[in-house]
């Protein structure tokens, strides 16, 4: 991922615990990426991957529970919206087989990860057996 600096503004950070988060997720991502001055299929693409994110913490992490952090960042005269998703779940025991598409712990489609990469300019998974997952996505403005 690229270095680059958060803009003076506090981040917004709140739980992912229910259903109900995806709507704020979404919300909060589309508000983010209009201020950031993303066009419409450049924050379309920011929301969804992020709904997917949140959707995984709910189907995925101890007790679907986890945490978002939304802030706007910038680099080189640009800005963009960076958003981390955290849990303190199972973690993923093989990252590179959970980012190939197809791949599948529960029978679905296996294109949430490797779709929501596609999706973004930046991203970075980190995760470990027993010790929970953080994504770390980054959608610039063109």
């Amino acid at each position: 991922m690229t270095t680059e600096a958060a803009t003076d503004r506090e981040p917004d950070v709140f739980a992912i615990a229910h259903e109900a988060d995806l709507i704020r997720v979404r919300k909060v991502l589309r508000a983010e990426a209009q201020a950031a001055g993303l066009n419409l299929v450049d924050a379309t693409k920011l929301i969804t991957a992020g709904s997917e994110l949140a959707r995984n913490i709910l189907n995925y992490a101890t007790g679907g529970r986890g945490r978002i952090r939304v802030e706007r960042v910038h680099r080189q005269g640009r800005q963009g919206v960076r958003a981390t998703f955290a849990d303190d779940g199972p973690g993923i025991e093989d990252i590179a087989q959970a980012m190939t598409d197809g791949f599948s712990t529960r029978g679905s489609m296996g294109l949430g990860l490797p779709g929501a990469k596609r999706l973004v300019d930046d991203m970075i998974l980190t995760s470990a057996a027993g010790s929970g997952t953080t994504v770390v996505i980054v959608k610039w403005q063109r």
